[in-house]
């Protein structure tokens, strides 16, 4: 399997999925959002395999689908919890290039509205602070390279993501 994927990680409304089609058409490759691909697999909207299976629940069944995503020339969008899964990394980490589409708290609360509705993982009583306090640290320890999207739109997030991987 060669290593020529990208896999896109960050926080929900970091424009993962966004970033991630605009990116696979100006490379030429496929694009995969990871999310679409567990709710076609379990059958359930991520809010729904939430509700019922747990936040746990939901990291494992996450885990093990993106485990066995299988792709070559493909751009990956990840759903905001996939580094809670060792195996998911792992297996990423084999197949491409990690990116973390790092975008600062205050951005963030702007554009992010409503977690539940969004299908946050979040566990009962944590704060979205706490939540990115914990998740920051795991996406900096995956990444390959890291794109800091500042108060940058999507295209020149794009932009800075297409000059770092020629790098």
């Amino acid at each position: 399997m060669k290593k020529d994927n990208i896999i896109l990680v960050g926080m929900p409304t970091s424009g993962k999925s966004t970033v991630g089609v605009i990116l696979a058409k100006i490379l030429g490759y496929n694009f995969v959002d990871a999310d679409i691909v567990i709710q076609k697999k379990d059958g359930r909207r991520l809010s729904e395999i939430i509700e019922q299976e747990g936040v746990d629940g939901f990291i494992d069944i996450e885990n093990r689908i993106n485990s066995g995503i299988e792709t070559e020339r493909t751009v990956i969008a990840t759903g905001g919890s996939v580094v809670y899964g060792t195996e998911a990394m792992q297996h990423y980490k084999n197949i491409g290039r990690i990116v973390y589409l790092k975008v600062g708290m205050d951005v963030l609360t702007k554009r992010l509205k409503d977690v539940k509705q969004r299908g946050v993982v979040m566990r009962p009583g944590q704060s979205l602070v706490a939540l990115y306090n914990e998740r920051s640290v795991l996406y900096e320890k995956y990444a390959d390279i890291t794109i800091d999207e500042k108060n940058n739109t999507m295209e020149e997030v794009v932009t800075d993501l297409v000059a770092a991987l020629k790098e």
